[in-house]
């Protein structure tokens, strides 16, 4: 009778919590001993001598211990290939071996010094499934004899695998990543490498408290800003091309008093006659003038912009000196451990393959391309409410202010 494969946790708790994964000796006395790792994560070798400069690239460390109850790390010669450890030199039979990838609180053998993020980065990863995986179980299950494809390649699987992967990480996938970083007296950050396109900004007060930072219109950042001469005639180099200058509306932004825009004044603003109100195109207010004031300028929190000419994020004068979080969407492909998809959108995924692959192609019969089509739109919203995480009793939380009593 057949029976059913093993479970799909592969990892032991050492393993997953502690990132760690032990062996005892049996052979005899000798070298070019083996041990096998069978971490989810796989492991990265530079060197075992810890004073040779790729030492470092190692996402692990190898300890040994003749009790197994103290551990001390082996630095004499081995080397690693496909999670494949070999001892080089000579292991005395009976010593107790621990793998111990590194962890941002060093990790629980040896000088626990081994600090890094390869366990953490483990954790959650049983929420997910590889896109690799998604596309050998869609040519298990989709394409074969008697089966809606009879026959793809698997480089073109592969084309539309990525493609969608793409399209679900803007609307639908968990895509959004995040920075922590520091507004500097350039008042700017550089754009993320992987960055598609922002979903906010937040600056962070002394509580840890997100504050968002808005978008803006009020001003723009220039892609270009040629020289002109006396005259307003753009001047070119001895090569031909336009001679740049720095922006001056950029300056102007960079060190311009948001107390003019939004309102906010103390009694020094009011004796240097800042806040007037409407303000002319020599900056200068008009007294009394001042009236309507409009809710997206009317607040404290900032203002940042996209500079797509020098690739950077712009915030204004305000936020000098200030811890900010910047958010932003990528499309899922930038790095290897990107490429991983929800278990919640898999089916959607499959779907979103089927129907790719055959519009694709001529001579489809258009009912079924419509059906496939059907069938991906409604998976792939099915997907986006199962992510969307949206919690019964978190929503009755905040419908319970509604019985607050205000008082008079």
């Amino acid at each position: 009778m057949a029976t059913l494969n093993g479970g799909l946790i592969t990892e032991t708790n050492l393993q997953y919590y502690a990132g760690a994964q032990n062996f005892l000796d049996t052979a005899p006395t000798g070298s070019g001993k083996t041990f096998t790792t069978t971490f989810d994560t796989d492991l990265e070798f530079g060197s075992y001598d810890p004073l040779n400069a790729n030492y470092g690239l190692n996402n692990f460390k190898l300890y040994t211990s003749a009790t197994g109850v103290s551990y001390t790390e082996y630095i004499l010669p081995y080397t690693v290939v496909d999670n494949v450890i070999t001892i080089t030199g000579s292991l005395t039979m009976g010593t107790y071996i621990i793998v111990q990838l590194k962890s941002v609180d060093g990790g629980n053998y040896g000088n626990k010094d081994a600090f890094g993020h390869a366990v953490e980065d483990n954790y959650g990863e049983y929420a997910y499934v590889s896109l690799d995986d998604v596309i050998n179980n869609f040519l298990i299950a989709y394409v074969g004899e008697d089966k809606l494809i009879p026959s793809v390649k698997r480089t073109d699987v592969l084309f539309h695998a990525k493609r969608g992967l793409q399209e679900f990480s803007y609307d639908t996938l968990k895509s959004i990543k995040s920075q922590e970083l520091m507004v500097t007296s350039t008042l700017s950050i550089t754009i993320p490498q992987d960055y598609v396109n922002y979903v906010r900004a937040s600056w962070i007060d002394r509580l840890g408290v997100k504050h968002i930072i808005y978008p803006t219109q009020l001003t723009s950042n220039p892609g270009e800003s040629p020289l002109q001469s006396a005259d307003g005639a753009i001047t070119q180099s001895s090569t031909g091309a336009n001679i740049e200058t720095e922006s001056v509306t950029e300056e102007r932004w960079r060190t311009a008093n948001t107390n003019r825009i939004t309102g906010v004044f103390n009694d020094q603003d009011l004796n240097e006659g800042l806040y007037d109100g409407i303000y002319n195109r020599d900056g200068f207010g008009i007294y009394g003038a001042r009236y309507g004031s409009q809710p997206e300028t009317t607040q404290i929190n900032g203002w940042f912009t996209v500079n797509e000419r020098n690739g950077s994020i712009s915030f204004s004068s305000n936020l000098v000196g200030t811890l900010v979080i910047f958010e932003y969407l990528s499309d899922g492909l930038a790095y290897d451990a990107d490429t991983k998809i929800p278990k919640m959108a898999e089916d959607a995924m499959y779907s979103h393959l089927s129907y790719s692959i055959l519009a694709g192609r001529i001579n489809q019969p258009e009912y079924v391309i419509n059906r496939l089509r059907r069938e991906r739109s409604a998976k792939l919203r099915n997907a986006k409410i199962r992510l969307s995480n949206i919690k019964l009793g978190e929503i009755n939380q905040v419908f319970r202010n509604k019985s607050k009593i205000i008082k008079h």
